[in-house]
């Protein structure tokens, strides 16, 4: 069991799963008020086991709240399995995922289409009762969490601000610690919105400085340092896909993404930090990246090479 105390009462529980690289990866952060919690996040069906033996271990008795960030199953797979050990928790998502948690199987159909048997291995989803979906003010604490809408990686992506805590789902992307540095890369699948994921972005520059908690994975101390980057990189990935689509005129989609992954490594100084992964986190970041590479260039295509 991998718990990781971040502060005071936050804990980052990593949930690893039973596949090659998929460690220091999916993960729930818990807020503890002594035996009652909120989570944000909660992982696939799989690895729900793994959480609530963390939970029991922290002595959680009861789940306030349940705040995800967006529905797909990395994030919110296990949810009917979590209600079951914790039936009075209260689940918070974006209110155009809220039919998808009551009835999943469309979710899990584009599930299955995008990733194939990462989503069987994550389990099947159940739908949970519409009753244990909350709207309303969230209080955890004698403190109000914030929610604060951050389309992007998703249409239904939020993130949550608790004090000086901004839980950040992949909005900024997926960051991967290492001992003095850290990789970053976009998180952005098809259907990507490069637009509303810019927007999300310098709404949550506006905020300043507040310690920003990843979903993939692990924390840093300055949420600006991050977002900043994140803007940076996103116009970097976007430009250097147009450059290859639209004025090289290369249009099948594995050589462009062979070719822009080799010239963003060089270009990118955070994501050329995939030199330093693990081999398996690598294997991992390869699907990924080219997931990442496809929703940028069927936004490029669409948007300015038709």
């Amino acid at each position: 069991m991998n718990i990781i105390e971040a502060s005071d009462n936050l804990y980052l529980v990593d949930l690893p799963q039973e596949i090659e690289g998929f460690r220091k990866f999916i993960s729930c952060w818990i807020i503890k008020n002594g035996s009652s919690a909120v989570l944000v996040d909660i992982g696939p069906k799989a690895t729900i086991p793994k959480l609530i033996e963390a939970l029991n271990y922290l002595g959680i008795r009861k789940v306030e709240f349940v705040l995800l960030t967006h529905i797909h199953l990395d994030h919110s797979g296990g949810i009917a399995e979590l209600l079951e050990k914790f039936p009075t928790a209260r689940v918070v998502a974006h209110k155009s995922a809220r039919e998808h948690l009551v009835n999943p199987e469309k979710l899990w159909r584009a599930s299955v289409e995008a990733i194939g048997s990462i989503a069987e291995i994550y389990g099947k989803p159940k739908g949970i009762e519409v009753e244990k979906i909350y709207e309303g003010k969230i209080d955890f604490a004698g403190e109000e969490i914030k929610v604060i809408e951050t389309p992007g990686h998703a249409s239904h992506h939020q993130s949550y601000l608790f004090g000086e805590f901004l839980f950040i789902g992949e909005c900024a992307g997926v960051h991967v610690p290492l001992k003095n540095d850290y990789y970053l890369r976009p998180a952005t699948p098809p259907k990507f919105h490069y637009e509303s994921a810019m927007n999300s972005l310098e709404k949550l520059l506006k905020l300043g400085s507040k310690r920003v908690c990843f979903a993939h994975f692990g924390f840093k101390r300055d949420s600006v340092e991050i977002v900043e980057r994140a803007i940076k990189q996103l116009k970097l990935w976007v430009s250097t896909v147009y450059d290859i689509a639209c004025r090289r005129d290369i249009r099948d989609e594995r050589e462009l993404s062979r070719i822009a992954k080799v010239e963003l490594l060089e270009k990118d100084t955070k994501f050329s930090n995939y030199k330093l992964l693990d081999d398996d986190i690598k294997k991992r970041e390869d699907f990924f990246i080219e997931s990442t590479l496809k929703g940028i260039q069927e936004y490029v295509y669409e948007t300015y090479c038709l």
